[in-house]
């Protein structure tokens, strides 16, 4: 049985009533929490990741990210289903072609800082 490292918890309990006060005001609500895990979720596949690092860079048909990513059509079809599911990727029809892009901007800065985090 392994020692408890007792250096990273508090010696003393004490609770700062002001702190939890203003923390508590500021609480997300029970169903952003449950979008932020399915994001987080969703974010968590490395085809998904590839995906939404390609369609940072440009708008892409599936034909052009199957290319690009050596993965069946077929995959990732699937895959970007389930992005378009969850609002990380939209789609627009041109003729009988169908382009992918994020969503928003906040898909690329959600990836850019993630993808900064693992860099530093």
């Amino acid at each position: 049985m392994r020692k408890k490292n007792q250096q990273d918890i508090c010696e003393v309990k004490y609770i700062d009533k002001d702190k939890i006060k203003d923390v508590k005001k500021q609480m997300l609500k029970d169903d952003e929490i449950n979008e932020l895990c399915e994001v987080f979720g969703i974010l968590s596949d490395s085809t998904r990741i590839r995906i939404i690092f390609v369609l940072s860079k440009k708008e892409l048909c599936v034909c052009d990210i199957s290319h690009l990513l050596n993965v069946s059509i077929s995959a990732v079809s699937h895959q970007l289903r389930i992005l378009r599911n969850t609002r990380l990727v939209k789609y627009r029809k041109q003729g009988k072609m169908v382009f992918y892009s994020l969503d928003d901007k906040h898909i690329s800065t959600l990836f850019n800082q993630g993808l900064r985090h693992v860099r530093e």
